[in-house]
């Protein structure tokens, strides 16, 4: 037995209005055989940061419409699996809710029945699954979707915490997927030998928004620290560089450092917490250009580690769109080509960092340097990079209809 909890809501989720006010309309597909649904199943919720997946499920949005399913929240009062659903534009935002005490089997077992019961809810029949998470295919493996889209962010494989089932899974959903984008060049590199048709496509930005920094009104809390100002956003967790932080801090006590962000799966008492360092917690992203904007130099304050070895940093670009330098611990997909092509200075050690923070506020004072940047960025969009994945999706749905029809005949 099954209960839904439904709750739709007129809201916006954190950055959707910034995109829609400058968006590019992206017409509705009008081919026989075209997609006219997205399925897309994440390990991220919604609501936690505005990042790729909600970039990019906003404007498919605007041609399809879009279900993205997070990961269950367990609950001791419950009796029943349901789920919670909430419609946000074109957006259904869905949270399935299942008994605390169920085993494995059983939590696989309800994820499927609530997808079943979700597909028979809005007549979804030709649709695209899109995963974000290799795990969900576990109770998904049924599923008839006119093609599957792996969208390979991360190597989740090489997080804190992983499941250690997580690179079996991967392997059965490169098998079975029709398409496999990544989040960046490496992750490229390290996919492509792995499936047919991979296809690399680096984080971009929503320049318009994050140009913003340029005229915003710093925010009261950021007011009040002293400058030079510099500073990082971002998920603070086992990618970040506690030990950077702690003696770039202790080597420049007249320099004052913001960290925007939640802290995760780390212990936020291992945090330095040295007098000029200021932690102001987790900002929305419409409120991300309001506080760039009070920086004197963007940092990318990475560690090099397994978690870290295939990561393409959104911030990048967006500090870049902002009018800001940028400091990065050497992170490939920033090497290539942001460190190469001149835009982003590249430093490891403190002491190599603090002199790279030099060289950056000379940037801000070179007339030439801005218009390299603007330069550089001119192609890379939100917009363009959906446009093409969609492409991509409606040409395999394309390649795919004869063969489903031939099995659909078969059955009949």
């Amino acid at each position: 037995m099954q209960q839904n909890n439904l709750s739709a809501s007129s809201a916006q989720p954190t950055g959707t209005e910034a995109y829609r006010q400058n968006k590019q309309t992206i017409a509705a597909p009008t081919d026989g055989n075209a997609i006219r649904d997205l399925v897309c199943f994440s390990h991220l919720r919604w609501d936690f940061v505005f990042q790729r997946p909600q970039h990019l499920m906003t404007r498919a949005a605007q041609g399809w419409r879009v279900f993205f399913i997070e990961e269950p929240v367990f609950q001791d009062e419950l009796d029943v699996s349901g789920f919670n659903e909430r419609q946000e534009g074109n957006v259904w935002v869905i949270t399935p809710q299942l008994p605390k005490n169920l085993d494995p089997t059983n939590v696989r077992q309800e994820q499927e029945n609530l997808v079943t019961t979700l597909l028979h809810k809005y007549d979804i029949q030709d649709y695209a699954a899109w995963y974000y998470t290799p795990m969900a295919l576990a109770f998904t493996d049924k599923l008839e979707p006119k093609v599957i889209v792996y969208d390979c962010m991360d190597e989740l494989s090489a997080f804190r915490g992983a499941p250690p089932e997580l690179v079996e899974w991967e392997k059965e959903l490169l098998e079975k997927a029709d398409l496999v984008f990544t989040g960046g060049q490496s992750l490229y590199e390290a996919k492509r030998n792995r499936h047919h048709s991979v296809h690399a496509f680096p984080s971009s930005i929503d320049k318009a928004h994050f140009a913003k920094a340029r005229t915003a009104e710093e925010p009261a809390d950021q007011r009040g620290i002293k400058s030079p100002k510099f500073g990082f956003y971002g998920v603070v967790d086992e990618r970040f560089d506690i030990e950077l932080l702690r003696e770039l801090s202790s080597r420049r006590p007249d320099w004052h450092f913001v960290i925007i962000g939640p802290v995760v799966k780390i212990d936020a008492l291992t945090l330095p917490q040295n007098l000029n360092i200021h932690y102001l917690g987790m900002k929305s992203y419409d409120q991300l250009p309001a506080y760039l904007g009070g920086w004197d130099v963007a940092l990318l304050l990475f560690a090099r580690n397994e978690s870290t070895r295939y990561i393409s940093p959104t911030k990048t670009p967006e500090y870049l769109a902002a009018g800001k330098p940028v400091v990065s611990t050497s992170i490939r997909d920033v090497v290539r080509p942001y460190g190469e092509a001149g835009l982003v200075h590249i430093a490891d050690t403190a002491e190599d960092f603090e002199n790279a923070i030099n060289r950056a506020l000379a940037d801000a004072e070179d007339p030439e340097w801005l218009p390299r940047v603007e330069a550089f960025l001119a192609d890379n969009s939100w917009d363009n990079t959906w446009q093409q994945m969609q492409t991509l999706i409606l040409e395999k749905s394309l390649e795919t209809a004869p063969q489903q029809k031939t099995v659909q005949s078969a059955n009949l």
